[in-house]
């Protein structure tokens, strides 16, 4: 990429930032977008403004997010938001600490050499002597090999190494902090008391699943024992449950309508009742009046719903269960001890909270998890080689070289200085981006069918493939893409060649990686600011489709953080930032505005509009720090090569990182990651000490939060939300509401 489209890039991608940040700061003062802007603090009933309206200037979300506490993030948007905007502090630190060595000392080294000048005039066709830029020129290409200027690279790249181990071990110290201070500072929670029991044995003749389950826990926790709530198949319950929700909402829907047309320029006394179609999607077949088709059809839907909830009940139990101790550190012991001879029977485990189980999963035994398992390792493995094609067919079909050779017809096109410099602009980085655009729901829905029993974990699955994927097809791809097939057959003589092919492709897509995260905060960050779609969704809704409360509430409903596709792109702009820190130190100051402006923008996103979908407490963290250590892995592994190809003689200095960064992932994994994926019993039994209300909770209360609504007693009274928790009909585990329902 040469100077005039580096710059072009970059200056019409802080353009658009900057315009995207005045439509924001204008959009978000006009009355009536609140519930775009501030959805979580007025759903809190907080007012949108801290300081009002009048005193607002463009930049004063920014003071705000700065300012905020993390105690107030936590108590807006959870351990998790807290969680996530620690690892981009900590990357931007890293990135910081790094730049302060790096930019002032490597780029002088390296502009004041002049080795590709001296190998472009060596050659003896200079003409085809790969093109060089300024950008080429700041970076470690420009240092003749052996040269004494490759210490100050050597020395850099550990310096970075080491910043990094230092910043992540106080960040995970950090996180485990916040986790357990949320456990003990919080209310009873009901999956504080519950375990998930899965894998439960055939019961004996003549005893039901129930009996089974309460007989074997009171047995083994005596006096702790509280209630079994067992699993069933409720698929057809919550169908009808689903359809019965609908029918209420579009009967709601009509009603006003109906009322609506009793006032207004043309407004009847006795109004206009609406009429709807009985056919296909309300498109074909007779009209009758809506409002009383609705209500027959609920009254259907109702007493469907009563047959199937005991049919449900008595002939649809599941081998899994949730059981209630009335104590926490019960909870945590029993979560932690193994209860049967063998491992595929009466598995145990801490319960999720209610929001998060993914219901149809729970009741798959070990060996169906094991097998499925296998089998979407085996699709994501498939994914990942076969999308590397179309990646890497894109990155050489994107080089202007290239499109002239397979086009020829649009060299004339191409050769217009304008069009080339916008093609060198955006053409790649816009391909690459839309490309993976079709990737991210693919593999949630795969990570879900593994057989993952919450929305967090299966998150977190769904991440870690989604990174795998971005690192291989996506970085690697473009980096050693276009040099890949022509090497192949030297790789294949000599496999350790591929180290030599990572560190000597890199430097020439430099140019093209600096530009790619310039457009992603620039453009991106403004994107997610502004909310330009929700704010044209909701204002569309509002005025033609919207006549009731909840219809605006729902158009408005700003969602969750996406943590399953943000958290592996911004893994993607930590790869590229740390590989290239030495190689190209430019890109250091672009990471840095990356991580910094996303720390803003995801502040202030925490603070006034994400609602947390589920809480997990900073459980997608080890999962964070591993990424950043396989990303810290690949980098010194490249700096290893593409100082073999400088032929430097110290080279061998650089080896011990990559052990270094395994045993130092290895150390904090064992001081660190058990607090994570169990519950410490020193947290438990203070938080449970320290608890205002007593050490015995409402276990009525608890244990009801896990009662789906599609087994609840249909009511007459739609206000009278009572029910018998001891009634059998209510022991099973199924989502509490459409609104905890899982979508994969």
């Amino acid at each position: 990429m040469d100077l005039s489209s580096f710059v072009t890039s970059l200056a019409t991608s802080f353009i658009i930032f900057a315009i995207l940040l005045l439509v924001f700061s204008w959009l978000s003062k006009r009355p009536g977008n609140e519930v775009i802007y501030y959805p979580s603090r007025v759903l809190k009933g907080l007012e949108p403004f801290e300081q009002g309206m009048k005193s607002r200037n463009p930049f004063s979300w920014i003071m705000e997010a700065i300012r905020a506490s993390e105690d107030e993030v936590i108590s807006m948007a959870g351990v998790d938001a807290a969680t996530y905007l620690v690892f981009l502090s900590t990357v931007a630190g890293i990135l910081i600490l790094s730049g302060i060595i790096l930019v002032p000392v490597l780029i002088p080294i390296a502009v004041t050499d002049d080795s590709l000048q001296t190998e472009k005039e060596n050659s003896k066709d200079q003409d085809k002597f790969p093109s060089f830029s300024v950008i080429d020129e700041l970076a470690m290409g420009n240092v003749k090999v052996k040269s004494a200027r490759l210490w100050a690279f050597l020395i850099g790249t550990w310096w970075v190494s080491l910043v990094t181990y230092y910043l992540l071990w106080k960040a995970y110290k950090h996180v485990s902090d916040l986790r357990a201070t949320a456990k003990l500072t919080s209310a009873a929670q009901p999956e504080d008391y519950a375990l998930l029991v899965r894998d439960i044995p055939p019961a004996q003749q003549g005893q039901s699943r129930k009996d089974q389950v309460d007989a074997y826990f009171r047995k083994l926790h005596p006096g702790t024992f509280y209630k079994s709530m067992i699993i069933t198949d409720n698929k057809h319950a919550t169908k009808i449950w689903d359809d019965l929700v609908k029918y209420k909402k579009k009967l709601a829907h009509d009603e006003a309508v109906f009322e609506e047309s009793k006032t207004g320029e043309k407004g009847k006394p006795e109004g206009t009742r609406p009429e709807c179609k009985t056919g296909f999607l309300g498109l074909i077949g007779a009209k009758v009046d809506s409002i009383s088709h609705y209500e027959k059809k609920i009254a259907e839907l109702q007493s469907s719903l009563e047959v199937e909830q005991k049919d449900a009940l008595s002939e649809k139990q599941q081998t899994a269960a949730l059981v209630f101790l009335n104590s926490k550190p019960a909870a945590v012991m029993a979560s932690q001890t193994l209860h049967a001879q063998t491992f595929d029977s009466w598995t145990v485990e801490e319960a999720p909270e209610p929001r998060q189980l993914i219901w149809k999963n729970l009741p798959k035994n070990t060996y169906e998890r094991q097998v499925r398992r296998l089998v979407i390792y085996g699709v994501v493995f498939l994914t990942v080689v076969f999308y590397m094609i179309p990646i890497t067919f894109i990155s050489a079909f994107t080089t202007l070289d290239n499109l002239k050779k397979l086009l020829p017809f649009l060299k004339s096109v191409i050769n217009i200085t304008v069009v080339k410099t916008i093609l060198e602009a955006y053409l790649p980085q816009l391909a690459l981006i839309l490309f993976l655009a079709f990737l991210p729901k693919f593999l949630l829905f795969l990570s879900v069918a593994e057989g993952i029993p919450s929305k967090s974990h299966a998150a977190r699955a769904a991440s870690g493939k989604y990174f795998y994927f971005i690192i291989f097809n996506v970085f690697l791809g473009f980096a050693i893409g276009q040099s890949l097939i022509s090497s192949m057959k030297a790789i294949i003589k000599s496999p350790t060649k591929i180290v030599e092919l990572l560190g000597s492709s890199l430097p020439s897509s430099a140019g093209f990686f600096i530009t790619f995260v310039a457009l992603k905060f620039f453009v991106g960050y403004g994107l997610e600011l502004t909310r330009l779609g929700p704010l044209i969704i909701y204002h569309l809704k509002n005025k033609y489709m919207c006549k009731t409360d909840e219809e605006r509430k729902e158009a408005w409903a700003p969602g969750a953080f996406g943590y399953a596709t943000r958290v592996p792109n911004d893994m993607l702009i930590v790869t590229i930032c740390l590989c290239y820190s030495v190689i190209a130190p430019l890109i250091v100051p672009f990471g840095v505005l990356y991580f910094g402006i996303g720390w803003l923008v995801a502040r202030n996103q925490a603070l006034k509009v994400h609602v947390p979908e589920y809480e997990s407490n900073g459980r997608m963290w080890p999962h964070m720090f591993k990424r950043i250590m396989a990303a810290m892995i690949i980098y010194q592994i490249t700096m290893i090569g593409y100082f073999a190809i400088k032929k430097f003689y110290y080279a061998p200095f650089v080896i011990p990182l990559p052990v270094m960064s395994f045993v130092f992932a290895y150390v904090c994994n064992g001081n660190f990651y058990s607090a994570f994926s169990r519950t410490p019993l020193e947290v438990s039994c203070r938080s449970e000490k320290e608890a205002v209300s007593g050490t015995t909770p409402n276990m009525q209360m608890l244990y009801a939060a896990y009662v789906p609504g599609c087994l609840k007693i249909a009511k007459q009274n739609d206000d009278d939300d009572d029910f018998d928790l001891d009634d059998k009909k209510f022991l099973d585990a199924e989502t509490h509401s459409r609104s905890m329902s899982f979508n994969a």
